[in-house]
């Protein structure tokens, strides 16, 4: 009986923590340009600022990715080309990206603005983290909300790196 009710609560655990994601994306609102406001620190944005995604949709269906940044050490610009696929066609809020094809990665929407003013994004392990948003600045009220929520999906918000004109 024990074996069976650790199994149960193990299993319930497992499925209670994976990361939720918005129930619809409309993909034609969420095209554009966003700025990334904060994100977790990794290799392949490691010394870029004023970081901005320019998403766009492509002749064959997929969504055009262009992420560009500033590299204050070298003094130039970045700009990296990929390409997204929609791997959940009802929420359209999971996507695999590929920079360099055939690898690609999660890309999961678990928060946008009703107006589509802003997005949190990660993935199903919490790796990586990004906020963005139509502006390059978030009202105090709409950064205080995010955090909470973030908190709350359990990232550890005080390893986040801010857009440097941000907190």
């Amino acid at each position: 009986m024990r074996k069976w009710c650790f199994l149960f609560l193990f299993s319930f655990s497992c499925f209670a923590q994976e990361l939720p994601t918005v129930s619809w994306v409309d993909m034609e609102r969420y095209l554009g340009k966003w700025y990334e406001i904060a994100r977790f620190d990794h290799s392949f944005e490691r010394g870029c600022d004023e970081v901005e995604a320019f998403y766009t949709l492509r002749d064959d269906g997929m969504i055009g990715v262009e992420n560009s940044c500033f590299k204050r050490a070298t003094q130039s610009h970045n700009v990296a080309y990929g390409r997204a696929k929609i791997v959940d066609e009802m929420s359209k809020a999971k996507l695999k990206v590929t920079f360099f094809w055939p690898f690609y990665g999660d890309y999961w929407i678990v928060d946008v603005a009703e107006d589509y003013s802003y997005a949190m994004v990660s993935e199903p392990s919490k790796r990586y983290f990004w906020i963005l948003s139509r502006t390059p600045q978030l009202s105090e009220d709409t950064l205080s909300r995010l955090l909470s929520y973030a908190t709350y999906l359990g990232f550890d918000t005080s390893k986040l790196i801010w857009r440097t004109s941000c907190p």
